[in-house]
């Protein structure tokens, strides 16, 4: 009698355990979103109090490191939290950025953050790569302090534009013209990377890496990815079922008012007024923004 009475105590007490490691411990395989990246260098994985994992990249003397996803993808919306490194940055580069490859006919989209002296701010740096056609860059000083805490970065990327998001604020867009070239041919992967840039990161490398700061630590947590993923050759892809606004996102007029905002306040380098650098004119779509 008593062996009997106890087995449905026994049940409902592991039942109570599983809830409460559940509860505690909600990491998942949804949750651990780097699962579905390769990792290069020094990166460290744990869990954060409310369950999402977090990524940390660690860059000292002898290396960099970075991840990068397992699967290719064209076109989506791919969004991360960072928290970047504190302290005296100066030299470092972080990265959250989509590549098709190293080729000379490579596509890229990035979102770099350039490392500063103590105090100084941050700088955000989006280009555009297609066919290996790049320099497009607009960089932007942060309004915040992004190594006090996380903060949120966007990339969305249709077959009409490029949209950049810091915390779900659009910064820029970067049209499609059908006459000029454009990433929408070639499956791209996401990668994330802390490296030393001190050639040309701080003030056009005027401000190495003080490597006594050393290890410098960034770290990424809530990656999502809604995208259509590339499936073999042929230009083959599976996108996901459900919403998809994505697709076909354009600016709005809050996205407008916010990418004018930016420019007013923010922008500190725009390729499309930088004559030194294209003295036989600016490229193509400089004109029609």
């Amino acid at each position: 009698m008593a062996r009997r009475s106890l087995a449905p105590l026994a049940l409902a007490v592991a039942a109570t355990v599983v809830a409460l490691a559940l509860c505690f411990h909600p990491a998942s395989a949804q949750s651990a979103w780097l699962d579905e990246f390769r990792t290069d260098g020094v990166v460290r994985s744990d869990f954060d109090a409310s369950g999402k994992q977090v990524a940390s990249l660690v860059l000292d003397e002898n290396s960099g490191a970075g991840f990068n996803s397992t699967e290719k993808y064209l076109f989506g919306e791919f969004s991360v939290e960072m928290k970047l490194v504190p302290g005296n940055s100066a030299g470092t580069v972080t990265s959250f950025y989509l590549t098709s490859g190293e080729g000379d006919e490579h596509d890229e989209i990035d979102m770099e953050f350039m490392g500063n002296s103590s105090g100084a701010p941050t700088v955000l740096n989006t280009n555009v790569w297609a066919s290996g056609d790049g320099k497009k860059e607009h960089q932007f000083y942060l309004w915040f302090d992004p190594s006090a805490d996380f903060h949120k970065y966007t990339i969305i990327w249709n077959a009409k534009n490029i949209i950049f998001r810091v915390d779900d604020v659009t910064v820029r867009a970067f049209r499609r013209y059908a006459d000029l070239p454009y990433p929408d041919a070639r499956p791209m992967a996401v990668h994330a990377t802390l490296w030393d840039g001190s050639y040309w990161a701080t003030e056009k490398g005027k401000v190495p890496i003080d490597w006594a700061a050393a290890p410098f630590v960034v770290s990424y947590r809530g990656y999502t990815a809604n995208a259509c993923v590339a499936r073999g050759g042929g230009g083959r892809t599976s996108c996901p079922a459900g919403r998809n606004e994505w697709m076909d996102r354009e600016l709005d007029d809050t996205d407008r008012l916010t990418v004018a905002w930016a420019r007013r306040n923010c922008l500190q380098y725009n390729y499309c007024e930088d004559g030194w650098r294209f003295p036989d004119g600016f490229p193509g779509e400089c004109s029609r923004e």
